[in-house]
């Protein structure tokens, strides 16, 4: 844990008690704050009540006695459904001219009270940003390093060890968290890309945008993705000295092409790592992950061979391109976190011909529609959920298909397919471009579906099995 030692002997409102409440509110009490705290579930208040914290209806309170109203970030701050919409607990802040912060805040106001040039490494994008997290963790963990890890990814900030010089921060930060931190201002500040995303929280793609603008721009060092319109305007007003540009498509400070990391340096091209045989770091997309995770590092002082050599040996994510094992020469490969057509695009570009597709579920705006230019990679389509229909209408007659409803039938039909299959190392994907909630609560319980399953085919050989 992380005391706010910072906010002893103040009076601090917090509302949300979910897993990054509940730790903000710990960590303000160790620190010697007053904490009084509230939600709209009286589970989660009776929780807290259970763990000695102060509840109250935030209505009622004496907000004169208030330094902070503490925010979890799934709280509306400006939108809602797209329109302007503020919490209560804000137009109380606001009327009684108490700030909103939240607990991204809180950490780095500690830092600077206690640590200040404690190396602090925060990541954000629309795409990647759990990825290029857990792969700098990694990198600098295989170092030797001690690396704390938290953030948007799951982990709460305030649960981690407290800053210390040897101690880096490696903290994924949402456009929600970025948005209830005005003084981020990190060692490193790394800016992958930006697509339209969370506008029913943010109103305009400018709007979300200038928030994830916010990581950068106080950044001590900053590393910026290149690869989109938002972002290539966004390191042009950053001060060019402090800066590194990646690209997963381009030429730029650094990049990757030809499955390999490259780096201008001292007027020559330098390649970094060679990421043809790192099989969790497949396509494109993950190139650019490379390629922000080995600049940041860079600029924290590691060598180049170290971060080779981290990037060979990472695991990947659970339900990200995550290769399960084989079957024969067919490969099993769980991608439930693609919840929408953009992130199953990556998915279907890291393959050639030969995937044998699951997809399907609560459909997204758009389905699955500007993913045609990838059916001729599909060898077959296997439909599921509440998406079939839709589905099926626009595979018809551009891929073959069959509606499997459940995954259990799908996994069974996918499996009897690709024995049959004359490619030289065929795919069976689960990558549904679809939220989970017709059938299951969340993608990692999905995910973990699809790799139970998988695990009960006769003859299937766990990825472990396989190194």
């Amino acid at each position: 844990m992380t005391p706010v030692t910072h906010a002893r002997g103040q009076t601090v409102a917090l509302f949300g008690l979910g897993g990054s409440g509940l730790a903000t509110a710990r960590a303000l009490k160790a620190g010697g704050a007053r904490v009084i705290a509230c939600d709209d579930s009286a589970a989660q208040m009776e929780k807290a009540r259970s763990e000695d914290i102060e509840i109250a209806d935030l209505r009622e309170i004496a907000w004169s006695e208030v330094s902070s109203l503490i925010l979890a970030p799934g709280v509306p701050l400006t939108h809602k459904d797209g329109k302007p919409f503020t919490h209560w607990t804000v137009e109380l802040a606001r009327a009684n001219k108490v700030e909103i912060i939240g607990d991204i805040e809180l950490f780095c106001r500690e830092r600077r009270a206690i640590a200040p040039d404690a190396p602090f490494i925060a990541i954000t994008g629309t795409n990647g940003k759990s990825t290029t997290t857990a792969l700098i963790a990694h990198i600098l963990r295989e170092a030797g390093k001690d690396a704390q890890i938290g953030g948007n990814i799951g982990t709460a900030i305030l649960s981690l060890q407290p800053p210390a010089l040897d101690r880096f921060h490696v903290i994924e930060c949402s456009s929600f968290q970025i948005d209830l931190a005005p003084s981020l201002d990190a060692s490193v500040g790394v800016l992958l890309n930006v697509t339209p995303d969370h506008l029913d929280r943010h109103g305009t793609i400018a709007d979300y945008a200038a928030i994830k603008e916010r990581l950068v721009k106080r950044a001590h060092l900053q590393v910026v993705g290149i690869d989109d319109e938002f972002c290539r305007d966004i390191a042009a007003r950053l001060q060019p000295s402090g800066l590194t540009r990646i690209s997963a498509a381009q030429g730029a400070d650094v990049f990757f092409r030809n499955s390999a990391i490259w780096r201008g340096h001292g007027g020559q091209v330098e390649k970094i790592a060679d990421l043809s045989a790192v099989r969790s770091l497949r396509g494109a997309h993950n190139g650019q992950n490379a390629a922000a995770a080995a600049a940041a590092l860079l600029a924290c002082g590691l060598s180049a061979k170290s971060i080779a050599a981290g990037l060979a040996s990472f695991p990947g994510l659970p339900h990200r391109l995550e290769e399960i094992g084989s079957l024969g020469p067919a490969i099993f490969v769980n991608d439930s976190k693609a919840t929408n057509a953009d992130s199953t695009e990556k998915a279907l570009s890291s393959f050639d011909n030969g995937v044998f597709w699951i997809l399907g579920g609560k459909s997204k705006e758009g389905g699955i529609t500007p993913l045609k230019p990838y059916f001729g990679r599909i060898a077959k389509a296997y439909l599921i959920g509440a998406a079939s229909d839709e589905f099926a209408a626009t595979l018809d007659g551009a891929a073959p298909f069959e509606r499997s409803e459940t995954l259990d039938v799908a996994v069974a039909s996918a499996a009897r397919d690709v024995a049959n299959s004359k490619a030289k190392e065929p795919v069976v994907l689960l990558s549904p471009a679809c939220a989970s909630y017709d059938q299951y609560p969340n993608f990692e319980v999905r995910g973990d579906h699809f790799r139970s399953l998988v695990n009960e085919l006769p003859g299937f050989a766990p990825r472990r099995a396989r190194l």
